[in-house]
């Protein structure tokens, strides 16, 4: 477990998700991207959380929806690393994992692609 300010972590959020490739998040559409500091469920399993209308199951959608989320938790990203640089890919890892379910790629493919 490492330790690290509320600050600093979104900071580092922040710098994974500019270091995406472009063609990841070009198409992110109507997309936010929050930390919190843990599940509702106080938990410490779940590193992030789609909240959302994945591209597949959309019809009409657009003006004036509210904006799907994506939560990155912080705690339970500090309670699983031991370093920095684990952090770094832990949170790049839960970036991707979210960001596909957003694109409508489910938990059993990403399994099968590594990013689960």
């Amino acid at each position: 477990m490492i330790d690290m300010d509320a600050d600093a972590f979104e900071q580092l959020v922040s710098d994974e998700l500019d270091a995406l490739p472009d063609d990841m998040v070009a198409g992110l559409d109507n997309v936010v991207f929050v930390v919190e500091d843990r599940p509702e469920d106080g938990s410490l399993d779940l590193l992030g959380l789609y909240d959302g209308l994945a591209l597949t199951e959309r019809g009409r959608y657009g003006l004036g929806d509210l904006p799907d989320r994506i939560i990155v938790y912080r705690k339970p990203h500090l309670h699983a690393c031991d370093d920095e640089d684990e952090l770094r890919d832990e949170v790049h890892t839960t970036l991707v994992h979210e960001i596909a379910h957003f694109y409508g790629i489910d938990d059993a493919r990403l399994h099968e692609l590594g990013w689960a």
